[in-house]
């Protein structure tokens, strides 16, 4: 099937008088937020909604390395206006397709190159465009979101450096520093995207949009106050092999620009979505409307679904006949379970090949186990590091996907530097020609799961594995997950996918949690795990615990694998960044709630008026038990009908949940 957008209305015509000498304004479609451009002395543009600022003026420039700045003394050669109603399907994602709607202003600049402004009626983002011939080399690029006071805001840091020696090597995952913009360290790196406080209850999400053949953004403290600037990864003039566990290429020597690029490229958008309501940023479209469109032309390959995962339970297979772990006979087992509860997949993880790809341990027979996963409708993806998926790319896909594989869990990106997001690129092309499937892990999301719909997840997230390392303090982990469970699906989550691998089945409450390696455990309880297949968006959804644990919890089982993991709609019901969210997603005619909340207990009202009218329900519920205080794990399955005009109590406990099936009653 080709995707392809459906044009609604375009229209496209010269620019008439600016406002001031060098001033330019353009509006959203329904008029709320605007755009100020200056093109007089130095190139700026500012964001307002309303009556509230977004963006005060922030300057936008390019430095090549010939000392020419674009952006500084610009000249305006011409400027033409378009606006845009259109949508284009979204053959895997949260919603069938995706309205992109959106007035446009072009700045043909003298000096060969243009600056292109979008007002969306939740958010403006603008892209540079360098023009001409030859090759072009970026020295800097100065990208600025100044604010009009010092607010609030939620800070992904950078930490845990692969190697202390480079300061741009790092998974992309960060729990979220709650402070003021004027608290920001001036020493840190920060990733993207990053939410800012605005007046009257408003929200401003700092992103980015269509990265490709350029390194990715960073935001660090600006040089002004109230303000956060670009920073951008060096090109690496030479690596080595090292970071964590030696599975990483870190650069040892780097050039004095950033990129090379060559003949008209268009750069990254730089972006801020607004929201007046928090539950906004939960289905937000952005990073679909400014990536590049879909490049395969037939998708009906690409399957989502659910993965029996090996890694995080540790290979802990019992009440077998053969020794656990990186072997045939382990790989046939998590078959059979994946068989018996219709999942799609499983993964190999870390530790079946050595140094090559292409040199698999003895104890494990690849052709054997996917050849038995063919018989059992079950697909097996292999994971790999990109140092060597990045060397052996043209050997390794097409050999394994002759041998059958699903797919590649490519894993320690860790960068995102000019030349590993054009690796990212080739791979994610070379892995569609192939018919393959990619999970990226160690890379954040960046738009290209809609130009290649076939990389169908990313990590970038402080998932599961996480609890695996936490500190622990009386008990409880050493930061507090369960916010940021609750504040991942507002901010990380807008970026793209995210392979956080729910489903623990051992769940501690308050007091008696503890890191433990092989049979790891959640904070938070049962219901609070089963949510998140609904909550947090994963076209390739991980089980993250053992198949025994599973077959020990059958009710929880049953929910989790009746949970599709791409939908036709979504709706968005409750939510407050930090604190709880509430998510309804649709799949055909069955619709499927998840809510979460916080360390803090609380009950939430579920309008259901999304449902058909007219249409009763039969509703599963899973739902905390009465002692999790004591016992995470316990949950509650209750049976009940439903119609568009019930209201469903959802009541959950300290870092509890809520999740619900309705089927359409025969």
């Amino acid at each position: 099937m080709t995707f392809k957008p459906i044009i609604q209305y375009t229209m496209l015509l010269m620019l008439p008088a600016v406002m001031t000498a060098g001033e330019y304004e353009l509006a959203s479609p329904d008029g709320l937020l605007k755009v100020t451009v200056d093109a007089a002395d130095r190139l700026t543009w500012e964001v307002d909604h309303g009556t509230t600022s977004v963006i005060t003026p922030s300057p936008i420039s390019i430095t090549l390395a010939d000392g020419k700045v674009l952006g500084t003394k610009p000249k305006v050669a011409k400027a033409s206006r378009k606006s845009v109603s259109t949508s284009f399907d979204t053959p895997i994602y949260k919603k069938a397709s995706v309205d992109d709607c959106y007035n446009q202003l072009t700045l043909k600049m003298k000096g060969d190159y243009s600056v292109v402004f979008r007002a969306y009626n939740d958010g403006a983002a603008y892209r540079i465009v360098l023009g001409g011939k030859g090759e072009k080399t970026v020295a800097s690029e100065e990208a600025v979101f100044s604010f009009a006071g010092d607010y609030d805001a939620f800070i992904p840091y950078v930490n845990d450096l692969r190697d202390p020696s480079y300061p741009y090597s790092f998974s992309f995952e960060s729990y979220y520093d709650e402070s003021p913009i004027s608290h920001m360290y001036a020493d840190s790196l920060a990733i993207v995207p990053m939410l800012v406080s605005l007046p009257e209850g408003k929200k401003a999400l700092v992103m980015e949009g269509g990265l490709e053949g350029y390194p990715g953004m960073f935001l660090v403290k600006g040089a002004t106050p109230n303000t956060v600037e670009g920073h951008f990864a060096p090109v690496a003039l030479s690596e080595k092999i090292g970071g964590f566990n030696r599975l990483n290429l870190i650069p040892t020597a780097t050039a004095p620009y950033i990129a090379k690029v060559s003949g008209e490229t268009a750069l990254p958008w730089r972006a801020v979505a607004v929201t007046t309501d928090d539950r906004q940023l939960a289905d937000n479209d952005m990073a679909q409307r400014l990536a590049s469109p879909c490049r395969i032309d037939d998708t009906s390959w690409i399957k989502p679904g659910k993965v029996a995962w090996d890694w995080w339970n540790n290979w802990n297979v019992i009440g077998v006949d053969f020794p656990a772990g990186i072997n045939t006979d382990t790989y046939k087992h998590y078959i059979d379970f994946a068989s018996e509860n219709n999942l799609e997949y499983i993964i190999i993880d870390e530790g079946w090949s050595k140094e090559s790809l292409m040199d698999p341990v003895k104890e494990l027979d690849i052709k054997e186990v996917v050849d038995y996963g063919r018989q059992k409708n079950v697909g097996v993806i292999l994971w790999a590091r990109w140092r060597d998926m990045d060397k052996e790319k043209e050997t390794a896909i097409p050999h394994y996907s002759r041998l059958g594989i699903a797919g590649f869990k490519v894993d320690f990106f860790d960068r995102d530097d000019q030349a590993v997001v054009e690796s990212m690129t080739e791979i994610a092309r070379l892995a569609a020609d192939h018919r393959l499937l990619l999970d990226l892990h160690g890379m954040k999301a960046t738009g290209i799961q809609r130009t290649y719909p076939n990389v169908v997840n990313f990590e970038g997230v402080k998932g599961l594995e996480n609890y695996k390392w936490l500190g622990v303090k009386d008990g409880q982990p050493a930061v507090d997950v369960m916010r940021y469970d609750v504040t991942a699906p507002f901010i990380r989550m807008a970026a793209g996918p995210m392979d956080y691998t729910p489903g623990a089945m051992t769940n501690a409450a308050p007091g008696n949690y503890r890191s433990i390696n092989d049979t790891p455990m959640s904070f938070g309880t049962r219901a609070h795990q089963l949510a998140m297949y609904v909550v947090y968006e994963a076209p390739l959804q991980m089980l993250a615990d053992s198949p025994h644990a599973y077959r020990s919890n059958p009710e929880s089982l049953d929910f989790i694998s009746a949970i599709p993991t791409a939908f036709d709609r979504t709706e968005v019901i409750a939510g407050e960044v930090g604190e709880y969210v509430a998510i309804a997603r649709r799949k055909g005619d069955i619709w499927y709630i998840g809510a979460m909340t916080s360390t803090t207990p609380r009950s939430l009202d579920l309008p259901l008026s999304f449902l058909t009218p007219g249409v009763t329900y039969d509703a599963v519920i899973m739902s905390d038990g009465a002692n999790t205080d004591r016992n995470g794990a316990d949950c509650r399955r209750t049976e009940c009908k439903v119609t568009s005009a019930t209201v469903a109590k959802a009541a959950m406990a300290a870092g509890g949940g809520w999740g619900a099936i309705f089927t359409p009653a025969k």
